[in-house]
């Protein structure tokens, strides 16, 4: 966290609520639930929501891609209850999924009510748990932001228009969504997202007294991040970090692989240089199988730890037998003879 004000402060989010909805969607789509082309039916529920919508009616179904659109763009209330429903089987069901999910990210400030936002007592989050479920959403599903970036687009073969909530996608460079949500009671609020030269950031704005001021107060606090601090990577998942050597195994050496990608945050006033430290495991022993952690980098500004990276082997070692070593000698002997 880079700055906070009054960031555990129970508010009511209104439609920003959909991060945690969508979230849903996105986990089912990965779990094979559904696929982006599945037909979603419109129930009498759905049909009925108030607020933003598309107006679905009983008879038609769209595609889960389409639903996302109308959610993501104009946070479309009927197509947010018509997949809580469809993949819950009823919308009270999906928001004890929505909960549950909550309390696995450590949002201890949430409780949802609906799936929607429309206003509701008890229903309530904070603009620090918002940013735990947009972190998750663009951290975990980047492919959001195919939906959370469209400035405009229409559904139904054109004869809806759509055109986002969300003006910092049209005016703020490198924005990447995320969502809005106001109400008479909620007032305004944002959670807004961009990336800049690798380093993607999260601002979120909550009861601010009108359309203008969350934007406005959004941008500077988005300012404030890239202004002010820096991306640096320092590790590439699969890259080679280090070579070391193996005792008693067929093969000497070793190539240790970085097991994810690593980077570290660093002010731009900031004139320490990263220093690393290699940790090795003591007598590495063949056999290795592929993938084990044999040691880790530690990455230091100054005296402060940023950052730590595990090494994994790059393939299985097999341990020096007497069988293993006349057949590398009697190969070996084969191809001199060639």
């Amino acid at each position: 966290m880079l700055y906070e004000k009054n960031c555990h402060e129970q508010l009511r989010p209104a439609s920003v609520t959909k991060v945690m909805s969508i979230l849903l969607i996105m986990e089912a789509l990965d779990r094979g639930d559904i696929t982006l082309e599945t037909p979603i039916p419109c129930s009498e529920n759905a049909a009925s929501m108030g607020g933003s919508q598309i107006w679905l009616n009983e008879t038609e179904t769209l595609s889960v891609n389409e639903m996302l659109k109308a959610i993501c763009v104009v946070s479309a209330n009927d197509c947010t209850v018509a997949m809580a429903e469809y993949l819950c089987g009823s919308e009270d069901l999906f928001v004890q999924k929505m909960n549950e999910r909550a309390k696995e990210l450590g949002m201890n400030d949430t409780t949802f009510k609906n799936c929607h936002g429309i206003d509701e007592d008890g229903h309530v989050s904070s603009s620090y748990d918002i940013s735990l479920m947009s972190r998750e959403l663009l951290k975990n599903h980047p492919t959001i932001t195919n939906y959370t970036t469209i400035w405009m687009d229409s559904l139904r073969d054109g004869q809806s228009e759509l055109v986002n909530t969300n003006k910092l996608i049209r005016t703020y460079e490198g924005a990447t969504g995320l969502k809005t949500g106001s109400t008479s009671l909620a007032l305004y609020n944002l959670s807004a997202s961009a990336t800049r030269n690798d380093l993607s950031l999260i601002a979120v704005v909550m009861r601010a007294p009108t359309t203008k001021l969350r934007f406005s107060e959004a941008k500077l606090l988005l300012d404030y991040g890239f202004n002010t601090y820096n991306f640096k990577k320092v590790a590439t998942a699969g890259d080679v970090a280090e070579s070391i050597n193996i005792n008693k195994g067929t093969q000497d050496s070793l190539n240790l692989l970085f097991e994810n990608d690593c980077g570290v945050l660093m002010k731009k006033s900031n004139s320490e240089e990263l220093r690393q430290e290699l940790i090795l495991n003591q007598n590495i022993t063949a056999p290795i199988n592929k993938g084990e952690t044999l040691g880790s980098i530690n990455y230091y500004n100054g005296d402060k730890l940023v950052a730590t990276v595990n090494l994994v082997a790059e393939n299985d070692i097999s341990k020096k037998t007497i069988l293993n070593i006349f057949e590398y000698i009697f190969t070996d002997w084969l191809n001199l003879l060639r």
